[in-house]
């Protein structure tokens, strides 16, 4: 396929191959630059000592799942004085440790998963060509959540969809930076006063008009 550097998850990726899966979808096979740096002294090392493979969920095409299959490989480090041997190459910029997909399909998880609710969220992801669950919706944004950098003082309160309809929990929300804190399993008044008491940083809340969170 011409235009394979389209179907690369990050500059640094050479993508060698696309073809189809034999479950449908994409398979995207690629490797990483032919040579690695010693996170503990810096050096470049061309001497490989050995490999793996790691596989990542990536953008859809065309409404079909694209698995991107990297050859990961680990390095020799001819430092004398490093206390390192041997190290790995890294995927800082394309996904997370232990992560099963890219970060940029993160990304466009949480976004849709805030926007949503969680199943609703789960349903619109299947028809575009991602094969998530809402665990996986709430997980992001968790994640998302954590990364708060100071404790918030204005937040927001309401209502969030497990299951359209059915079953709610309730999300809260740092209204100056802009990002969910929080989600709590349901939309009960003790649930909201318990979390409330382990952040007494807080001092203005806005919340909904719902009599539950009065």
């Amino acid at each position: 396929m011409s235009s394979k550097k389209h179907w690369s998850p990050g500059a640094e990726v050479s993508v060698q191959c696309v073809e189809r899966s034999d479950f449908g979808g994409w398979i995207v096979s690629g490797s990483l630059t032919p040579s690695g740096i010693c996170p503990d002294c810096g050096l470049h090392s061309r001497r490989r000592h050995g490999w793996r493979r790691r596989r990542l969920q990536d953008y859809p095409a065309h409404g079909e799942e694209v698995t991107v299959d990297l050859a990961i490989c680990r390095w020799r480090c001819l430092a004398p004085a490093c206390p390192r041997r041997t190290f790995a190459d890294q995927l800082t910029s394309i996904a997370h440790p232990f992560a099963r997909s890219t970060s940029r399909v993160g990304e466009i998880v949480s976004h849709l998963g805030h926007a949503t609710g969680g199943r609703p969220a789960e349903r619109l992801l299947h028809r575009l060509g991602l094969g998530v669950s809402d665990y996986t919706v709430l997980r992001q944004l968790k994640k998302r959540a954590q990364g708060t950098a100071k404790p918030p003082t204005v937040i927001g309160i309401d209502d969030w969809s497990w299951r359209k309809s059915q079953t709610y929990g309730t999300i809260i929300v740092d209204l100056e930076r802009r990002v969910v804190i929080d989600i709590l399993e349901d939309r009960d008044v003790v649930t909201c006063t318990n979390w409330l008491k382990r952040h007494p940083e807080v001092k203005v809340i806005s919340r909904d008009r719902c009599g539950l969170y009065a």
